[in-house]
């Protein structure tokens, strides 16, 4: 039974280990992000603005007029909204404003069909294509940004920031500060360490031709983002993540939304996990670092509240039992303990050290408890278009 248990153990150690020393390495380069210089000259780029709309008449309408106010000469971009099961009325509006308005219609709608769809329609004048949730919101010189870093810079993958349109309930708080630890990990980390940040499905804008192309070959039903992330890095494209281009993103305040949101992440994650797994460990000892922690590194970790909650209740409990009789490795799994939380102190944004921090901990359990569960509910959650359904947009910029 001794031996058992230290086996168990000791595998559990290593999957902390690998969680603790990743997040604190990544987060703790964070720090250290710095955007390159570059001159401002004149835009001479051209932009197609993607905007799939499923069923978002709440909100699409509002967002196309936002992305309308571009600080970007407006002959140098087109919003294009990809109408998918709109109400006529809807479309009326849309049809009225200075936009291309491509209407689809699938038996069995995806993102990855209705942006294939609108691409295959559009001339191919345009230099670069950003791709936006049907809430998103645009900084008035996020254009003008990412053109500089595409055509100075030489980026061709460019996922921007997401930040929070909204934080009035603690669930939203929550939603935009995972959001901020992903940014700082996956973000301005990965870009440090000299590795491809990742993508997340929106606010990202791409060499039009490439996108097109890589788009092309893929039918993916959940999390296109990640397929499309390692695909360009197999291709030797790295993302870069630019801090400045700021892309604000509806959270979610329902706890039913967050569950549909979160099952439809974590069943995308491990089944892009499985379809590539054996090119990441090939890419290992080919030494293609880069495309390895894209692939499995990135992947393999269960989502990051649960390693939180359960890495600190296993160490607790070790280090509690281990002060009466000797049973488990304390000094290990404290280690783990300090090496996560501090990795993820590192990862929050000034910004976020609140009140509301301080009061949505209390919350944390409750969110555990429910992401946990999720693992056990994920068969079939990447074999169906699960749809996230937003609000009305407020017209918030940060300029």
């Amino acid at each position: 039974m001794q031996i058992l248990l230290t086996v168990i153990e000791y595998i559990l150690i290593i999957y902390a280990l690998y969680v603790s020393i990743y997040t604190f390495v990544l987060g703790g380069s964070s720090i250290f992000y710095k955007l390159p210089s570059y001159l401002y000259n004149k835009p001479k780029s051209k932009f197609a603005v993607l905007i799939p709309a499923y069923k978002e008449d709440g909100v699409i309408i509002s967002v196309a007029q936002d992305a309308l106010e571009q600080d970007y000469p407006a002959e140098l971009y087109d919003v294009v909204v990809i109408a998918d099961s709109l109400k006529p009325e809807t479309l009326i509006k849309l049809h009225a404003l200075p936009i291309k308005c491509i209407e689809v219609s699938f038996e069995k709608s995806t993102k990855v069909k209705a942006l294939n769809k609108a691409l295959s329609s559009l001339s191919n004048d345009y230099d670069y294509a950003v791709i936006l949730d049907a809430d998103n919101l645009m900084e008035s010189k996020f254009l003008a940004k990412i053109e500089e870093l595409h055509v100075q810079k030489g980026f061709q993958a460019i996922q921007g920031q997401r930040a929070s349109k909204n934080d009035d309930t603690t669930l939203s708080f929550l939603d935009g500060l995972s959001e901020n630890i992903n940014n700082n990990i996956y973000g301005k980390g990965s870009v440090v360490l000299n590795m491809s940040a990742s993508l997340k499905g929106s606010g990202m804008s791409f060499d039009f031709n490439l996108l097109k192309d890589n788009l092309a070959e893929m039918e993916s039903i959940g999390g296109f983002d990640r397929e499309l992330e390692l695909r360009l890095v197999q291709s030797g494209h790295k993302v870069y993540y630019a801090h400045n281009a700021i892309v604000k993103d509806e959270k979610v305040e329902k706890t039913e939304v967050f569950e549909n949101q979160r099952k439809r992440w974590i069943s995308s994650q491990y089944f892009y996990l499985r379809k590539f797994f054996w090119k990441g460990i090939g890419a290992f000892f080919t030494l293609r670092i880069t495309l390895f922690n894209s692939i499995v590194l990135r992947n393999l970790q269960l989502p990051r509240l649960i390693n939180i909650g359960l890495i600190n209740l296993l160490g607790i409990l070790a280090i509690a039992i281990n002060s009466v009789n000797q049973l488990f490795n304390a000094d290990l799994w404290l280690l783990n303990i300090v090496l996560l939380d501090l990795g993820v102190m590192l990862s929050i944004s000034r910004e976020y050290y609140s009140f509301k921090l301080v009061k949505s901990v209390f919350m944390l359990p409750v969110i555990f408890l429910k992401m946990f569960g999720l693992l056990f509910k994920l068969k079939g959650a990447n074999k169906k278009f699960i749809h996230t359904p937003h609000g009305s947009t407020e017209n918030v910029k940060q300029q």
